[in-house]
């Protein structure tokens, strides 16, 4: 999508952002060129007039409209983005979407696998075939390190510390963490790493690659998670997601320690880790259902 628009206080803004992704720079141009088409509905002719109670009005049109809170959350976030940068350079006297509150969110649960299921997925056949060896590699580099599906497909060799056991992870906004790699992870690494030489393009620096002999993409894993998750008997629908979260939730179950989780997550805040204090809470509380005196029905 163009970044071209009416407004050169948007245009502006937009423009500096070019390591933004293409996903975040079409949702911030979409949301400023709503607040836009709403600041002329409302005759104000200068951003630096328009105030927080224009802001609520926005917020609460929208809603009205069927717009979710999460969504009315991410406009209010590339409102207060596009703000400071206005105020940076002396276009407005005050952010108004610092005064403006989103509806709260309904919080839903991530679905995870218990450990049994996990298990299971995690027992491909012993194969020596390239793509079950690759495969084998993958899920347990997202199950037993927890990463992103995108982070999975961006390593490169550069990132992969054998020694050490540990790989360079490139999360969201380019940050890098340093995560440890297990046992079971880490041999099928070592196993993969003897095929990919065979296999990969001189040039190509990705550890994970495709039948084109590149770097393989996020779909083709979804798909691959999908057609193991099928044959291995599980009656759920697994996508990498749900690795991710397995692995949050299984780690903070049998260690109880939510910074650690944090920093190999690679959460900027600890309340997006929190989410599975509330998974570990739900356990607890269906042992307690079904196991305490009090708690059976008769």
């Amino acid at each position: 999508m163009s970044d071209k628009t009416d407004d050169a206080g948007i245009r502006d803004f937009l423009a500096t952002l070019p390591h933004a992704s293409r996903h975040t720079r079409d949702a911030y141009r979409r949301d400023l060129l709503a607040l836009d088409a709403h600041r002329s509905r409302v005759g104000v002719t200068h951003w630096r007039d328009y105030g927080a109670h224009h802001l609520r009005a926005f917020v609460g049109e929208q809603h009205r409209r069927g717009i979710g809170a999460r969504s009315l959350q991410r406009r209010l976030s590339a409102v207060r983005a596009f703000y400071r940068h206005l105020l940076r350079r002396g276009e407005a006297a005050h952010n108004p979407a610092d005064l403006v509150r989103a509806p709260r969110t309904s919080r839903h649960l991530p679905k995870v696998l218990d450990v049994d299921q996990s298990a299971r997925l995690m027992e491909l056949p012993a194969k020596d075939d390239v793509l079950t060896v690759r495969d084998r590699a993958m899920l347990e580099l997202l199950y037993g390190s927890g990463l992103r599906v995108s982070e999975l497909v961006g390593l490169d060799l550069d990132d992969l510390d054998l020694a050490d056991r540990q790989i360079r992870v490139w999360g969201k906004g380019r940050k890098q963490r340093l995560v440890p790699v297990g046992r079971q992870a880490m041999a099928a690494l070592k196993s993969w790493l003897v095929h990919r030489r065979k296999t990969a393009a001189p040039e190509e620096r990705a550890i994970f690659i495709n039948h084109r002999r590149q770097r393989l993409g996020v779909r083709a894993v979804q798909a691959r998670l999908r057609q193991w998750a099928q044959r291995q008997g599980l009656d759920t629908h697994v996508h990498p997601h749900m690795l991710r979260h397995s692995f949050a939730s299984h780690l903070l179950e049998s260690s109880g320690d939510l910074r650690a989780v944090q920093e190999l997550l690679g959460h900027a805040d600890i309340s997006t880790t929190q989410i599975y204090t509330h998974l570990d809470f739900q356990h607890l509380a269906k042992v307690y259902d079904s196991a305490h005196p009090r708690a059976r029905r008769r």
